[in-house]
């Protein structure tokens, strides 16, 4: 009998990519396993025009395929992990998280650039007064905490949506998860700068100056819990060095409390293989003031690093800046 799964996936051109490598990848492990992917409409894609601290947080990317999940509408639901809250609901588990992409954030510039020989100061390209545009408190805050100048904008919708405001002129700059742009192929990493959609010059913003999104990078392929039939077929995807990194920078975010849109970055990486290393940084809303540490860690206890890096936090203030 020909096994079959079924992948919820967001209708979104990046959403559908990130879903079919993974059945792409899954059919390659398990030949003879049919894989269908079925869109479903988010909150968050339906109100484009609403913020997403109005719309519910990054949850409203998440709660539909969450449902399809839980009423086995689908198998398994594939998000971007930085997508994903830090509490699932009972039921469910991130059952696989295959190997991590790019972490760096990518400044678009709308204007070109031209030949770069430093990027160490990838901001020094904006001019004075410039617009960016995000929809992320994370990025507003880490823009304004080193060019107050700046007027920062929001900005929701997809990549192309983005990519065809910023064409049109409506901000000086925008900025996207690298790894989003790297597996729609539209980011070229071997120029300088780095060419986007083939019209567009963009710079990395890089660790250690500039923190990712807690789990950016990385994709959570969610499943019901008690499903070893899911976790057996998932198995040769997973990657256990983004699994330990995922697992500290999200108990770090949750730790804090601060929820997905909260102006809070994190980076958990394993240089050595038994030692995971991680930092998270607390910012304010305008970027003025922030709180940083970084730390070590054990690979097998992911989540006791986060909690400790947290609480370093908490002790040295981030709680009155969440």
């Amino acid at each position: 009998m020909t096994e079959r799964l079924i992948i919820g996936s967001r209708a979104s051109k990046l959403a559908l990519t990130q879903s079919n490598w993974v059945a792409d990848e899954l059919c390659r492990f398990h030949p003879g396993l049919e894989v269908e992917i079925v869109e479903i409409k988010t909150t968050g894609d339906v109100k484009l025009g609403a913020s997403l601290s109005e719309i519910g947080g990054k949850g409203a990317f998440t709660k539909e395929l969450e449902d399809a999940l839980l009423e086995e509408r689908c198998d398994l639901a594939v998000h971007s992990l930085k997508d994903l809250p830090t509490e699932l609901p009972e039921g469910l588990r991130v059952g696989c998280t295959p190997t991590r992409e790019n972490t760096d954030d990518a400044l678009i510039y709308h204007n070109r650039i031209g030949t770069v020989d430093d990027d160490s100061d990838p901001l020094g390209f904006l001019k004075q007064g410039a617009v960016v545009g995000t929809s992320s408190l994370r990025r507003k805050a880490q823009l304004l905490h080193t060019r107050p100048d700046l007027r920062v904008v929001e900005w929701r919708g997809n990549v192309d949506t983005r990519l065809r405001k910023l064409k049109d002129g409506d901000a000086d700059a925008i900025i996207l998860a690298a790894a989003g742009l790297l597996r729609m192929g539209l980011i070229d990493l071997s120029t300088r700068p780095d060419r986007v959609d083939a019209s567009f010059d963009s710079l990395a913003l890089r660790a250690p100056a500039w923190l990712p999104a807690v789990g950016q990078g990385a994709l959570g392929i969610e499943i019901r819990e008690g499903d070893s039939r899911l976790l057996r077929l998932l198995a040769p995807l997973h990657d256990a060095a983004t699994f330990a990194a995922a697992a500290a920078e999200r108990a770090f975010l949750n730790r804090l409390g601060a929820g997905c849109v909260a102006p809070v970055g994190a980076l958990a990486s394993v240089p050595e293989g038994s030692t995971i290393r991680m930092t998270g940084r607390v910012l304010s809303g305008e970027g003025i003031t922030s709180v940083q540490h970084t730390a070590k860690g054990k690979i097998n206890e992911p989540e006791k690093l986060g909690v400790e890096v947290a609480d370093w936090c908490l002790k040295h203030g981030a709680d009155k800046l969440i």
